[in-house]
């Protein structure tokens, strides 16, 4: 019996539209047999762990139905990103985790530092990229394949900066506070509350409305567009910037022996010949690419992204801190309030840890202009220029005009988060 043309088509579509139903009738009871990845659904057993990981890996679910807010703070080093990140650690419904990436840098390539390979960076972002993912969700088991030695019972005394974690130093996770230990200090925290336990810090973290985590192992935003368009995230980025020659007087005090030619070039006014100035080209390289993704606004990013200052954060720290809440949907309490006007007045005598956050935040953005000298400054300029004017960092073009603070050196820009 010989068929036209038209049968066998029909035929075909009849074909394809049954297969099509038996797929969305199989997906749609997957999606049912396997638990939702709400962290109030997280157990602690071993076989419900694995169950849940398969599920993970299946493409059937894909919402964050826990409505958490990520919120990832991207920064370079000596940018400000610990005062950024106090913001959200004294938070009283946030759990803050300082630089978790530190263990994926050191147990990976330990030698990142001094590496420029592109390969290591893509190792280094590919495994960074699922421990975020894992952390936001709450899973700091999986923080063991990173930390040495291994932890034993899911104990660690290992973590890197743990006190730098209100969460961390706090009931559940440290039982052993009193009253007297609200404010605790990082280094107290870690001798009263011993050893870390993951279990008790994995609780505390699902018991928190938001999750927010601080890095500058990340070199650029684009390089996170996995981890925000991941439908199992709700993440928002604030990349925060600085002028690159305040980084530069920031990194030369603090890091000496690192960039130690610098120091040599600033007290002699010789330019070292072998001076890596990579360690200031990097820095612009990253800023310029990334603001540049982010400015532009692709779809991605949108509603995901807010480009803050350091200096504008410095000069108005309430009301940068209340924007940069108000474009995360999270209410700011009153602990962050207090927090903001007890550190932003500090002596010269409040800043001793080089990690410190306790200072005069609107004289410490303008203190670089007095560490380093002109020649640096202009050299600085000159392989900086395309991200200055991007960011609205003014150039200066005299020793007097470098130390007259009545001059701004930074533009009035509204860099309005993308929404």
């Amino acid at each position: 019996m010989q068929c036209s043309w038209k049968a066998v088509l029909l035929l075909a579509l009849a074909s394809i539209a049954i297969q099509y139903t038996a797929i969305r009738t199989f997906t749609a009871k997957s999606f049912h047999s396997c638990p939702i990845p709400n962290p109030m659904n997280c157990s602690l057993s071993q076989e419900t762990e694995s169950a849940d990981r398969l599920c993970d890996e299946s493409p059937t679910f894909a919402y964050n139905l826990s409505r958490k807010t990520h919120v990832l703070i991207l920064a370079t080093t000596r940018s400000g990103s610990s005062f950024v990140g106090q913001l959200f650690n004294q938070h009283f419904d946030v759990f803050y985790l300082f630089e978790p990436l530190y263990h994926v840098q050191y147990t990976l390539i330990p030698k990142l530092t001094q590496s420029k390979s592109t390969t290591d960076r893509r190792v280094m972002l590919g495994a960074s990229r699922d421990l975020l993912r894992s952390l936001y969700d709450c899973d700091l088991y999986f923080l063991e394949n990173y930390i040495k030695p291994q932890p034993v019972n899911h104990t660690t005394d290992r973590l890197f900066r743990r006190g730098a974690s209100k969460a961390l130093c706090s009931p559940p996770v440290c039982e052993s506070l009193g009253p007297i230990d609200i404010h605790l200090e990082e280094g107290d925290c870690v001798k009263k509350c011993g050893t870390l336990n993951l279990t008790l810090a994995t609780e505390s973290c699902k018991e928190h409305g938001h999750v927010a985590i601080k890095t500058v192992r990340v070199p650029e935003v684009s390089d996170l567009r996995a981890l925000v368009e991941d439908p199992r995230l709700n993440l928002k980025v604030i990349q925060l910037v600085r002028d690159p020659r305040g980084i530069l007087a920031s990194r030369s005090e603090t890091f000496r022996d690192t960039y130690r030619l610098w120091r040599i070039w600033d007290g002699t006014g010789r330019k070292p010949y072998n001076l890596d100035v990579t360690q200031l080209t990097t820095v612009c390289e990253d800023f310029l690419n990334s603001v540049s993704t982010g400015l532009n606004r692709p779809p991605w990013l949108k509603g995901k992204y807010m480009l803050v200052r350091y200096e504008d954060l410095a000069r108005n720290p309430m009301k940068k801190t209340e924007e940069i809440y108000g474009f995360l949907g999270i209410p700011m309490d009153s602990n962050v309030e207090r927090w903001i006007q007890n550190n932003t007045r500090g002596d010269r005598s409040s800043a001793k840890h080089k990690y410190g956050t306790v200072r005069n935040s609107a004289a410490t953005a303008e203190k670089w202009r007095f560490r380093l000298s002109y020649e640096i400054v202009e050299f600085t300029q000159n392989a900086c220029q395309q991200v200055l004017a991007q960011l609205g960092y003014k150039m200066v073009g005299s020793e007097e005009e470098l130390k007259n603070l009545s001059i701004s050196l930074v533009e009035e820009r509204d860099f309005l988060p993308f929404s």
